[in-house]
């Protein structure tokens, strides 16, 4: 390509005796492969540079930020170029275009202020300019604002593409555990049973507890694991079995998708100065949400009840009335007693008398708020909390047979489901046990460096059949020891006289107040 007379004005026997720096980028690894044309392009540029001047040895590409954003602030490359600038040993920076050296103005703008201070000049495809002179930097400031608008335009139309295919619910998103996508893309039920019946029972544990940590403890208790899928790595998209944690359970409450629904936009994702991305909760109502999209555990207003009830119990401590969820201590009224002074919720307060913890009710929010001494009201506990407990004596006795023979299936079905649950568990061990011996068994035997590693896999998998089988027999036999004939001919006893039920010492307070 000739060179006009202007460019060769603008190059001085200064900027020769420094080094020429080529920059060389393709925005990801996918261009890198692909778009081999653009690449070749870049690194032709230094026939431009031979032709303006410097020798061959005195060009140094850089091409360490092959298959990295322009956006990126982790540019090991764009650093290492910026460094040189600065410390005045580079005569000219090459690049193809403004886009391959930066996509922000503020990176660009930062390189064209480090380049005029260092007398550098910078060369594209369309000519060469020095950042000193005002017209050469006027033009270059507009290359990058266009540079910038342009990737802010191809956001735009990635995103309004995204944004309509999500407002028809057409969007293709990684679905939860207990779901799949089929052929079609369509989400279903995951056909695998055991997958369908740990999600089952999840919900079906929360609608009688009412609390997230109450059914992580009895999945613990019982000793039952929990599905999650792999979302990155070497497996991912691989089922693995692990314990329940509190953090999953709220997010299964907190997901509309096992109610059927499709959502987006639950998150918003902004970037922080360090180049690191924040991603902070949005609020309901500006989500994409579309009901009854494909089948789910649970329906939508249950969904919702069940929102309510994890609402509630974190609003426990609150100053706003709403009652918490039941708990050990012996106040009947714990959450619910509300002061016919002020309003407010009462709190609880125990003293010891006779080696008991004797609750009292007490409200002094009103007072501590305006600074005032001494409370509202206070009152004692003991009294309340038995003539409350003659009021349900009186209303629960006639439904108390009822209410037994619904304990005594409802016992059995969580026997049931539980030991279901395990027996898949070790149905699953003993099909990954027999998966590993094929493999071993199909492999040359003369084949050490494979055999040997597929003999080890398969003897995992045995001492992990051997663990489930071990896990699955102590579980059944503390399931049969949990009610046996003698209790449930005594609990049926004090069915038909519930005072003794609720008098019982045997009768925690926890099952008291959900019974209130």
């Amino acid at each position: 390509m000739p060179m006009n007379s202007e460019a060769h004005q603008k190059i001085t026997t200064a900027h020769l005796s420094r080094m020429a720096y080529l920059y060389v980028r393709q925005s990801t690894l996918r261009q890198v492969f692909e778009n081999t044309e653009s690449t070749q392009r870049q690194y032709g540029l230094r026939e431009r540079a031979v032709a303006l001047g410097w020798p061959l040895e005195r060009i140094v590409v850089i091409d360490s930020d092959l298959g990295l954003s322009g956006a990126s602030a982790d540019r090991e490359g764009f650093q290492r170029l910026v460094t040189e600038v600065s410390l005045g040993r580079v005569g000219i920076v090459l690049g193809l275009e403004v886009s391959r050296l930066a996509r922000n103005n503020t990176d660009w703008h930062r390189l064209l202020e480090l380049c005029a201070l260092s007398d550098t000049l910078i060369l594209d495809e369309d000519g060469l300019y020095d950042p000193a002179h005002f017209n050469d930097r006027l033009v270059l400031g507009l290359k990058g604002t266009m540079s910038e608008a342009e990737l802010h335009v191809l956001k735009a139309r990635l995103r309004g593409g995204i944004m309509s295919r999500a407002r028809r619910g057409e969007l293709k998103q990684m679905v939860p555990v207990g779901f799949v996508h089929d052929a079609c893309d369509r989400v279903i039920l995951d056909p695998d049973a055991q997958v369908q019946a740990a999600v089952r029972l999840f919900f079906d544990t929360f609608r009688r507890t009412g609390s997230c940590l109450a059914v992580v403890k009895e999945f613990h208790a019982k000793e039952l694991l929990f599905p999650r899928r792999l979302r990155s790595g070497a497996h991912k998209g691989e089922l693995v079995w692990t314990e329940l944690l509190h953090c999953r359970a709220r997010q299964i409450i907190h997901n509309p998708r096992y109610a059927g629904a499709f959502v987006f936009g639950r998150t918003k994702n902004r970037r922080m100065p360090n180049g690191k991305y924040s991603s902070r909760q949005v609020p309901s109502e500006e989500w994409i949400l579309l009901r009854d999209m494909h089948p789910g555990y649970i329906s939508w207003d249950e969904h919702l009840s069940n929102l309510e009830r994890v609402k509630s119990n974190g609003l426990a401590w609150s100053t706003e009335r709403h009652r918490g969820p039941a708990r050990e201590g012996p106040a009947l009224l714990q959450g619910l007693v509300i002061c016919g002074a002020c309003g407010e919720r009462m709190s609880v307060r125990y003293h010891s008398h006779r080696n008991a913890e004797i609750p009292t009710y007490w409200c002094g929010r009103r007072p501590l708020h305006r600074g005032e001494i001494g409370l509202c009201q206070t009152i004692h506990g003991a009294a309340l909390d038995a003539a409350i407990g003659d009021i349900v004596i009186e209303a629960m006795t006639p439904f108390a047979i009822e209410a037994a023979l619904g304990v005594q299936q409802e016992l059995a079905n969580r026997q049931e489901e539980a030991d279901r649950l395990r027996r898949q568990h070790v149905e699953r061990a003993k099909y990954e046990a027999e998966l590993a011996q094929r493999r071993f068994l199909k492999v040359d035997p003369d084949n050490r460096l494979v055999a040997d590693v597929l003999e080890a896999d398969w003897n995992a998998k045995l001492r992990a059949v051997a663990a489930a089988q071990e896990t699955y027999a102590k579980a059944s036999a503390a399931d049969v020891s949990i009610v046996n004939d003698a209790e449930r001919s005594e609990l049926m006893a004090l069915a038909v006289d519930f005072p003794r039920l609720w008098h019982d010492p045997r009768t925690q307070m926890k099952d008291k107040k959900r019974m209130l």
